[in-house]
Order: structure tokens, then C-alpha cells, then sequence
């Protein structure tokens, strides 16, 4: 995936005890949980939407969506406003770590079971100090359908 580049920049989360990371390219920003509004008959990973500056983003849980027990939300947790199939998602994470830089040549394939995460919401893993990052595929997070139930959501607040 990586092959035409050195290294890679990453941002680091974490769910639970694993340790994940995104590409920060495709990172808009980084911003503290702001009041949802819930959805009715939303998938149950889907916490609901936000108006961040004008834009309705839904808001997905990654916990749920990887199917990771609850968490009582603490001071630590994060969105991670990404793009995903043409529209901006707010992503739930535990906390965000750091940003590092990792060399293409340290990234492996993904396990077939990862954490109980399947392979395919990442795109290799790597050892940084004794800790196993798993990149996460953010592609991958919803399905061709749910991005598009939710991207019709979206546009609601697209006026410009």
C-alpha cells in the first residue's frame, strides 16, 4: 500500500488497551466531543451528528463499530474529523497519543485477527517501543451502503 513512499505519518489512538493510528493526510482535525444530536433507526455504532461550522457530520463510534465494550467518556476521548468516501465523519477514539513517523519498510500485513478486529479495517501493523499499532483502514470503516445512508445526512448541511 505503501510501497512508493519512505515513511509515513500517523496519528495514534487508542480503544481499550490496543493502540491504533491513522494516516495523517487523511486527518482533518482533531476536536473534543461536542453535543450530538441523536438519529432514530441510525446503525448502533453511529452516536449521531454534530454541526462542526455549518457542516452536519455524523459521528461514529469506533468502539461499537468494532464491537469493543462501552466506555464511560472521560476527558481523553477525541473525534477525529476524517474523509471518507467523499464526505467528513467524526471518528470516536479513547485518546490521541501522538503523531510519529513510521517507515514504510516497519509496516507488516494485518493478522487474519487482529484484537478481534478483522483485517480488513487495517492496512498493516507495526512494533513502535515494545507497542503494536495497528493502521487503521478508515476505507474500510463503513460499508458502501452505510456511506451512503450516511452521506445523504450529511448533505443536509452542504449548502455551500
Amino acid at each position: 500500500m505503501y510501497s512508493d513512499i519512505n515513511e509515513i505519518q500517523v496519528a495514534c489512538f487508542s480503544l481499550d488497551e490496543n493502540h491504533y493510528a491513522v494516516d495523517i493526510m487523511r486527518i482533518r482535525e482533531i476536536i473534543r466531543p461536542q453535543k450530538l444530536t441523536i438519529l432514530p433507526k441510525a446503525p448502533p455504532f453511529v452516536e449521531g451528528v454534530i454541526n462542526l461550522r455549518s457542516t452536519v457530520l455524523p459521528v461514529i463510534d469506533l468502539r461499537k463499530r468494532f464491537e469493543l465494550p462501552a466506555r464511560e467518556t472521560d476527558s481523553g476521548v477525541r473525534l477525529l474529523i476524517v474523509r471518507v468516501a467523499k464526505q467528513l465523519l467524526g471518528l470516536v477514539v479513547d485518546n490521541v497519543t501522538e503523531v510519529i513517523t513510521i517507515p514504510a519498510k516497519d509496516i507488516k500485513p494485518p493478522p487474519q485477527v487482529a484484537g478481534g478486529i478483522g483485517a480488513k479495517y487495517l492496512i498493516g501493523v507495526c512494533l513502535v517501543e515494545d507497542s503494536l499499532i495497528m493502521l487503521l483502514n478508515i476505507d474500510t470503516i463503513l460499508t458502501a451502503r452505510e456511506a451512503s445512508e450516511l452521506g445523504s445526512i450529511g448533505d443536509m448541511g452542504d449548502e455551500g
